[in-house]
């Protein structure tokens, strides 16, 4: 956490807290090649006290390549290997606050390597249609905006750049 000193446009100044974060964090929509559902993970997030459907995702290490921290997030978390990776999108998620850069990325489920290497990232692990995803959403079970921003840049929802 930083206090800054920031000029505003109209020239004045002000002191502002802004939260730092050194590395980029990652994410990965996984699909499943024959049939298109995506892996989604069931997790409790104790800043909101609450539970709710995310894509596999974590931090990049510090010189890590952003593309190799997905897969090995991928894999960690799900237990599957994502294969090849595409960019999504890259994008700040709370610019007014934080310095946080999240990189997206899309890739096909090519094989699972076993259970999670980390069991504490989900209680369960699901794959769900786009119809199952927009339910979800609807019902408020995925309510992250990394999650979301993944899933709308997948189904086409917005332009992928």
């Amino acid at each position: 956490m930083d206090l800054a000193d920031v000029e505003v446009p109209e020239g004045r100044r002000i002191e502002a807290r802004v939260v730092r974060f050194p590395v980029v964090a990652v994410g990965t929509v996984l699909v499943r090649p024959d049939d298109g559902h995506v892996l989604l993970l069931w997790r409790h997030r104790w800043t909101t006290d609450s539970w709710g459907w995310e894509i596999p995702a974590g931090r990049a290490e510090p010189g890590e390549e952003l593309i190799d921290a997905a897969a090995r997030e991928t894999r960690e978390e799900s237990g599957w290997s994502p294969g090849q990776l595409h960019p999504l999108v890259r994008y700040h998620p709370a610019n007014g606050s934080t310095d946080l850069t999240f990189q997206l990325f899309r890739g096909e489920a090519t094989r699972q390597m076993g259970p999670p290497a980390d069991t504490s990232e989900s209680s369960r692990q699901a794959w769900l249609d786009e119809s199952e995803i927009r339910t979800a959403v609807g019902r408020g079970d995925i309510t992250g905006g990394m999650t979301l921003t993944a899933l709308l840049h997948h189904f086409g929802q917005w332009p992928v750049r």
